[in-house]
């Protein structure tokens, strides 16, 4: 069984959770809690081209966090 995720056909969303990390949803499909839509919409290379694009540190914003209070101290 091929799964929505394989189809280079359907429309996709770009979503993001709490962590600041990136996923593609499929439009039609209503967005699973703790993610929200960032607004870029399209077949699913052109969405993953914009991840790649916006997603420059993959550590999840708790990390981040923590590592520059550590820094700072």
């Amino acid at each position: 069984m091929t799964s929505v995720f394989d189809r280079d056909d359907i429309q996709f969303q770009v979503v993001v959770n709490h962590e600041e990390q990136y996923s593609i949803w499929p439009d039609y499909k209503a967005i699973p809690n703790g993610w929200r839509a960032v607004g870029k919409k399209g077949l699913k290379q052109d969405c993953l081209a914009y991840i790649d694009e916006v997603w420059t540190d993959m550590r999840p914003l708790s990390l981040r966090q923590k590592m520059a209070e550590a820094a700072a101290q």
